[in-house]
């Protein structure tokens, strides 16, 4: 038996409870399933700001959880975080305010410890330059900024 797309209010509520209770979520991703549910503008609306009352939706929040994750699991930099929060339509605000929650000493560490684990995947590299560049694209990648980069690979 197919199950029926929700149609009142409650329903769009209900089901988008469940969503952002499952894990954080950005307005741009609660829009999105909200579009492919198939509610109306006005609908979508009104869902958005219970959501915000109830305190399942909250942009400042999600950043900060976002930056985090991406910094402590996936080891990116901040320029990719940035990019990839201002690709989910996250404000200027919230971006720096959740870019300042990375400790400075754990951000250095991080990309000491990045830089290392590179060093040890590209030992076989023959030609020094060859190995300094593939280093240089893998930080660049990670969104690592170019002066950290290039004071690195100095070091190498």
């Amino acid at each position: 038996m197919p199950k029926h797309p929700p149609v009142t209010e409650a329903d769009f509520c209900q089901k988008l409870e469940y969503y952002c209770a499952y894990q954080e979520r950005c307005h741009k991703e609660v829009e999105e399933k909200l579009r492919s549910l198939g509610a109306i503008p006005a609908m979508r609306d009104k869902v958005i700001s219970h959501l915000i009352t109830n305190n399942y939706l909250n942009e400042t929040r999600f950043t900060t959880v976002f930056t985090m994750g991406k910094f402590r699991i996936k080891k990116w930099g901040k320029n990719r975080i940035q990019l990839e929060l201002k690709r989910r339509g996250i404000s200027e605000w919230n971006i720096r305010h959740a870019l300042k929650q990375i400790p400075p000493e754990d951000y250095h560490a991080t990309f000491e410890a990045l830089v290392t684990q590179l060093q040890q995947k590209y030992e076989g590299v023959s030609s020094p330059q060859l190995k300094k560049k593939k280093i240089h694209d893998a930080l660049l990648y990670r969104g690592w900024e170019t002066p950290l980069i290039f004071e690195a690979l100095r070091e190498i």
